[in-house]
């Protein structure tokens, strides 16, 4: 059976799926598959325990795909960014310094979502747009790129022609491969740990990053759990002791990821299972290829540093989006991909660059490298203009160069 339409999107993760609805909310014919259907539920095995920091132009992207209305009342705005520097010898934060978004701008930094959250609405959305197929359980097979056109074979034997292929399958991605496009990778011998907690002390929309030696721990809020206040973390450290950790009985991890978070919320009790993954650093050498664009993880991979992740892969979906509006005729073609790569690739490499330079300093474990990471925060903090700039980059509210 051959199949056509305006985009195929591989991939039904949270940017693929995002994507699906705002082409699609746009008018576009949509073909969206996945070999994996989506978990929608939080007590469902295999369900994504982590959160997406949405910042302020993913907000915007969220309205055009016509779901930010679905999801606002379960986010927490975050506006307070908090950064500390806690010493490896007492565990003490020696250095706590605030960011506010009321410096930048009238809105939040951004609102907090649960991913499971985030999948069950935008499936919802999907299932709501007719011009829009997704077709969870079916993967990719096969990628032709043609001037005209590409050709994509399908799992359940159908073969797609669609003038452009979105490839949000992945860090692995399948449709990159395929295309022939190559990816630089850095590993930090890192694993990070995904969970939410309870705490007595409530965050007041303040998102908190302890940093020392490892990696850091980050607090992000999440509205009331059981009239309780409740936070998500990401806990950055070797890969070895976040695989220990994996295993310790709960009195135990509760005892250890309290003291990590320098107790600046009180003690924390566990409120989800924890998951773990491990972080790298990953650029495409390039963006596209014929009638393909990567987006999200087939472009570019960061560690969870300053909610930089998904806010950077739907950036990439609001820049292709923005194009084929402009220029629906040329969907697609070399003229757009050519486009979207020069839009695209420097801020990418700033970004992954600027993460990657805080990821090393956090893991530093020499006193004097310590000291420095401590002095450099303080340098940041102190200097109003070079502040508000990193904060609109950050909020990508600002473009590098």
């Amino acid at each position: 059976m051959t199949q056509t339409c305006d985009i195929l999107i591989s991939g039904g993760g949270i940017a693929g799926l995002t994507a699906a609805a705002a082409f699609g909310s746009a008018g576009f014919s949509v073909l969206c598959v996945d070999p994996a259907p989506p978990v929608t539920d939080s007590a469902s095995s295999g369900s994504d325990m982590r959160t997406t920091a949405m910042l302020q132009p993913a907000r915007d992207l969220l309205e055009r795909a016509g779901v930010w209305n679905a999801l606002a009342p379960y986010g927490a705005a975050l506006e307070v960014m908090r950064i500390a520097d806690a010493a490896t010898e007492t565990g003490a934060a020696r250095e706590i310094k605030s960011f506010r978004a009321s410096d930048v701008s009238d809105l939040p930094f951004g609102w907090n979502f649960p991913n499971w959250r985030l999948r069950r609405e935008l499936v919802a959305r999907l299932d709501a747009l007719p011009n829009v197929d997704f077709r969870p359980g079916t993967g990719t097979t096969r990628f032709l790129g043609r001037t005209a056109e590409a050709r994509v074979g399908l799992s359940d034997g159908t073969s797609v022609r669609t003038k452009l292929v979105v490839a949000a399958d992945g860090r692995n991605s399948p449709m990159r491969q395929a295309a022939g496009i190559d990816v630089s990778t850095r590993r930090y011998g890192q694993k990070a740990l995904a969970f939410a907690v309870t705490h007595p002390i409530p965050h007041e929309n303040v998102s908190t990053e302890v940093h020392r030696t490892g990696g850091p721990f980050t607090l992000v809020p999440l509205p009331d759990r059981d009239g309780m206040p409740c936070s998500a973390v990401v806990w950055m450290d070797e890969g070895p002791k976040s695989a220990a950790r994996m295993e310790l009985d709960e009195p135990a991890f509760e005892a250890e990821m309290s003291e990590r978070s320098c107790h600046m919320l009180g003690p924390l009790t566990l409120a989800s299972r924890r998951t773990i993954w491990p972080i790298i650093s990953q650029v495409a050498e390039r963006l596209t290829g014929t009638r393909i664009a990567l987006i999200a993880e087939a472009a570019h991979v960061v560690p969870p540093i300053g909610a930089q992740g998904l806010n950077m892969s739907l950036a990439d979906t609001v820049t292709l989006l923005e194009l084929a509006e402009a220029r629906p005729e040329g969907l697609g073609d070399a003229s757009m991909l050519a486009a979207y790569h020069k839009a695209r690739f420097n801020d990418i490499k700033m970004r992954v660059t600027g993460i990657d330079l805080l990821n090393r300093a956090s893991q530093a474990t020499s006193p004097l490298a310590r000291d420095v990471r401590a002095l450099g925060l303080n340098a940041l903090h102190q200097i109003t203009p070079v502040r508000k700039t990193l904060m609109e980059l950050g909020l990508g509210v600002k473009r590098a160069g």
